[in-house]
């Protein structure tokens, strides 16, 4: 507009008196509008949570805007608040941006501490061998490189373990990452091949390894040491056997392994390991017609194992209940045999420790009763796999064996008295509702009569019986020889008398 115009507006609004007028107090009320918000933004603002906050500035924004609104509709007045109200967006708005700022860094830094101390941790727990707590640790990193590293080592432990179905979900795990990281397509294939084939009973600790996939494809047959490993024959507490041949001789094995590494803590291994080979050692010399010989023993990856003669036929624990019973005289040749070739071991200086109908096998169709197990049940006394009792079950050991006593030979004659027993009658001579109770009874109280349970026993035969299982080892057959003697007796008085 022209200058005259604008004057002559001017006088218009003064002459009506459409005008706005700035009281006298109004800088003051503005300058304590400020001081006020101030105070808030410095004092108040900061111990305020972050909706609690935001909900107080608008309010008070809002108070700010309807003071000057109404103060200028209504009377005419002009406040200027509106500097107040932009100093109190604006410290709002960097008092919450600082926090949020801060809050970040102070997240970042305990996600730091925190994955450093994942990565820590699953470090320990795979050097304690509890591999699938360290991969739930270290899935909690963030995928990176580092991480693929200490995901790759792990895998590398599920395979030396023969765990080939975790290896290949760490493999399948870092390919959704990065699938070029390393060798880990191969592997996985790898992995996978092996997991689908029936190793011996799949890939668990008892498993040998050793397998190996030909650039073909194929898969060859699992080695141990110099063995190829055929089938599985069975499974025990610590590990399996295997039916396996010699290559070079064409000689077929039986294989016992043992997972030492999963059963021993570190500090015991080495001590367990030399004993284990000593104890094979020491079996490995024994040589006669009723004990299993052994070829040959070692160690492969983790496994340790023994390669010994291959039997037919079967353990005698399936012929210890009433219907599987086999002839008395059957039963007391095989216990005759077996007598002598525990007196033979005693001979040699060599203890049992573990004589049960299931670590005696016999072959119905050539009549052959062979010992087995020579030497493991020293290494098992002390496995982590016991549960408070060597072996298992103390049915068939000796008051002097429970009561934690210097094993002798004369254990082993009352393991036998107490097979004997057993293949007589169809039942065991002590049975507990509790180990306790079976202990206490083994130890204190007296077997009852073979004869008050199978009347068809002969006299001589309770006999035998009841001096194999004296628990006064005075009055307890001292040696084999004079048991295997009695046997023969008493074969010749049931021969007299007609009896079966």
């Amino acid at each position: 507009m022209s200058p005259v115009v604008t004057l002559a507006h001017s006088v218009s609004s003064i002459l009506n008196e459409d005008f706005f007028i700035e009281p006298e107090w109004g800088f003051y009320a503005r300058l304590a509008a400020v001081l006020l918000v101030a105070l808030y933004i410095m004092f108040l603002l900061p111990r305020l949570s972050a909706i609690v906050g935001f909900i107080i500035t608008g309010v008070l924004l809002l108070a700010l805007f309807l003071t000057s609104y109404v103060m200028m509709t209504t009377q005419g007045m002009w406040l200027q608040l509106m500097m107040p109200g932009l100093l109190l967006a604006a410290g709002h708005i960097l008092l919450t941006t600082k926090r949020f700022f801060l809050s970040e860094k102070g997240k970042a830094r305990l996600d730091i501490e925190s994955a450093e101390s994942n990565r820590m941790l699953g470090l320990s727990l795979q050097g304690q061998g509890q591999l699938d707590m360290a991969f739930e640790k270290f899935r909690k990193l963030q995928l990176d490189n580092s991480t693929l590293e200490l995901m790759y080592n792990l895998a590398l432990d599920y395979e030396r373990k023969r765990q080939f179905n975790k290896a290949k979900s760490v493999y399948d795990y870092m390919a959704d990452f990065d699938a070029k990281f390393r060798d880990i397509k191969t592997r996985a294939n790898r992995a996978q091949s092996l997991e689908e084939t029936v190793i011996l009973g799949g890939g668990g600790s008892a498993s040998p390894g050793g397998t190996l996939i030909l650039e073909s494809g194929g898969i060859e047959k699992p080695m141990l040491g110099r063995y190829e490993i055929e089938r599985e024959l069975g499974k025990g507490a610590m590990g399996a056997v295997y039916l396996g041949k010699d290559p070079k001789i064409s000689r077929v094995v039986a294989i016992k392994t043992m997972a030492l590494s999963q059963e021993f803590e570190d500090d015991e291994l080495v001590e367990v390991k030399e004993r284990f080979f000593r104890e094979a050692e020491t079996a490995g010399r024994l040589n006669h017609p009723n004990i299993v010989t052994i070829f040959d023993a070692g160690e492969e990856h983790d496994l340790a194992y023994i390669a010994m003669e291959f039997l037919k036929g079967s353990d005698l624990s399936k012929y210890v209940k009433k219907d599987t019973l086999l002839p008395i005289k059957q039963v007391l040749s095989i216990i005759q045999r077996s007598a002598d070739g525990i007196d033979y071991a005693h001979q040699h200086n060599v203890v049992h420790r573990d004589i049960k109908p299931a670590n005696i096998m016999w072959d119905s169709e050539t009549d052959s009763c062979k010992i087995t197990d020579f030497g493991i049940a020293r290494i098992t006394d002390s496995s982590k796999t016991k549960t408070g009792m060597v072996l298992g079950t103390p049915s068939y050991m000796s008051p002097e064996q429970l009561a934690g006593k210097k094993v002798t030979g004369q254990s082993d004659i009352f393991s036998l008295g107490v097979m004997l027993f057993q293949m007589a009658t169809g039942q065991l001579p002590f049975t507990g509702d509790s180990m306790a109770s079976l202990m206490y009874k083994i130890a204190n109280e007296k077997h009852p009569s073979p004869a008050s349970i199978n009347p068809n026993i002969p006299r001589c035969v309770t006999v035998i019986i009841n001096r194999a299982m004296a628990k006064d080892t005075n009055k307890r057959y001292q040696r084999g020889k004079e048991m295997v003697n009695d046997i023969s007796k008493c074969l010749k008085i049931m021969e007299v008398e007609g009896k079966t």
